[in-house]
């Protein structure tokens, strides 16, 4: 059991900000909003809000509301975040979940990330009838997706992703994660 003084290392994914002009959220206000909550060793990366930051070990789900509910008040509008901690990052890269996807020009990867573990009767792997959107499986509370923009330029991927496992989710691009994985390593 860790000290409550004890530092952990924690990633906060953001949902909705900066998408097609709406939320803005600039990110060194972001960065200087998490430093105002006291946590340390503030990252972000890309404009999509995601955070890399230390703070004293507490509840995912404590921390989630914290972070939420003060960016909400200091930007105007609600930011929903999902948090992991380094340890469920570095073990969703060390599965390799996408070892056995063939890639092409037109195949995206995803991990979309749960705020709670929702179950789902959706029998994994899963396929849409079109074939350009693959759930391939599900580890913990993140699900892992192939898209095929070869098949189908407007895909319904959120619209399944929300039907089977609700709204409170947000999504990003496997490429981001190596990416997060990266700053966690230099940040540490």
């Amino acid at each position: 059991m860790k000290s409550k003084k004890e530092k952990e290392k924690y990633v906060a994914f953001l949902r909705g900000i900066n998408v097609g002009g709406h939320h803005k959220v600039p990110m060194a206000e972001l960065h200087k909003e998490m430093e105002r909550l006291n946590f340390e060793k503030v990252v972000t990366l890309l404009n999509s809000g995601n955070i890399i930051f230390d703070a004293i070990a507490d509840d995912l789900e404590n921390l989630e509301k914290t972070i939420s509910g003060h960016l909400e008040k200091y930007f105007g509008f609600p930011i929903p975040t999902i948090l992991r901690n380094s340890k469920m990052i570095y073990g969703l890269l060390d599965n390799n979940p996408f070892k056995n996807i063939i890639l092409t020009k037109d195949i995206r990867l995803y991990v979309s990330f749960l705020q709670k573990d929702t179950q789902s009767d959706l029998q994994l792997p899963w396929t849409s009838d079109d074939n350009s959107y693959k759930i391939i499986g599900k580890i913990d509370k993140s699900i892992l997706s192939v898209l095929d923009l070869s098949v189908s330029k407007t895909p319904k991927a959120m619209e399944a992703l929300e039907k089977y496992f609700g709204t409170d989710i947000t999504t990003r691009n496997w490429n981001t994660i190596k990416r997060v994985e990266k700053k966690l390593e230099a940040s540490r």
